[in-house]
């Protein structure tokens, strides 16, 4: 589905509406991708990294944690001092209220990684790459990947049994709408190349699966664009149906499967 450059400005800024919530529903990712990302890219504790709409700092704890120096650039106010809240421990990390288009460095320093965990494709696609270019040293790495629905074989069957609830709410699948397998997500790597300023590394696949009951997975849907931009009485109806039928389920509880696509790509000098 193609978003409009006004709907992607407007739906990227209705993230710090749900700040309070996204720390807590939003899931962390998979020490696996932090290891490949730390092997692929080569940065080493000490190096210094710009991650790309940090959020409340779901992956700039895991990037904190490997030693790393992490400068946060995050759009919206209530989300980065959510982000520095919950990074209060770490010394290293910096976090900075400002669009990441137009931001510059007080110092000129210039970063060994650039990260973007599940922002990249909320930047204006006429400028991302250039400005990671810009804001790299030369040999710099440029990383990044985003956390979407996945539909293993065997998978929970109540995605498609909730879906005729969405249809009476008026949101509806659009008629491109895919549910990908595990491993079967696309990739970026064509794009990357042909701006010429990065060389593709590497692309991996990483899955994992989070188990929700009710409450946590309307406090999840709570943190999604598309459900904050949604009128008060879909979100009621919508909620409403997601407890009672998970509440029919002995456990009280559904599965749902999580991919992503991990993009590493080198600074062309």
């Amino acid at each position: 589905m193609v978003v409009s450059d006004d709907d992607r400005e407007r739906l990227r800024r209705t993230f710090d509406s749900a700040a309070e919530g996204y720390a807590a529903a939003r899931p962390g990712y998979p020490d696996a991708l932090f290891d490949a990302l730390v092997a692929l890219s080569g940065v080493r504790s000490g190096d210094a990294v710009l991650e790309i709409g940090c959020g409340p700092g779901t992956a700039t704890r895991a990037l904190a944690e490997r030693g790393l120096r992490v400068t946060c650039v995050e759009l919206g106010a209530e989300l980065a001092a959510a982000a520095r809240r919950e990074l209060s421990a770490f010394r290293g990390v910096e976090v900075i209220c400002a669009p990441y288009e137009s931001w510059e460095p007080r110092t000129g320093a210039r970063f060994d990684l650039v990260v973007a965990a599940t922002s990249w494709h909320w930047l204006d696609p006429a400028v991302r790459y250039r400005r990671a270019w810009e804001l790299l040293r030369p040999g710099g790495h440029l990383a990044f990947w985003a956390a979407t629905h996945v539909f293993p074989v065997g998978g929970d069957p109540f995605f498609a049994e909730i879906q005729d609830v969405y249809d009476e709410i008026g949101e509806r699948l659009p008629p491109d709408a895919a549910r990908p397998a595990p491993g079967e997500l696309p990739d970026q790597a064509a794009e990357i190349e042909a701006t010429g300023l990065f060389t593709v590394v590497a692309v991996r696949h990483v899955d994992w699966e989070v188990t929700y009951d009710a409450d946590g997975y309307v406090a999840l849907l709570d943190t999604f664009s598309g459900h904050i931009a949604m009128q008060p009485w879909q979100r009621a109806r919508l909620d409403g149906e997601i407890r009672r039928r998970l509440a029919e389920r002995p456990d009280g509880t559904l599965r749902r499967h999580w991919g992503a696509v991990l993009h590493v790509a080198r600074r062309v000098p």
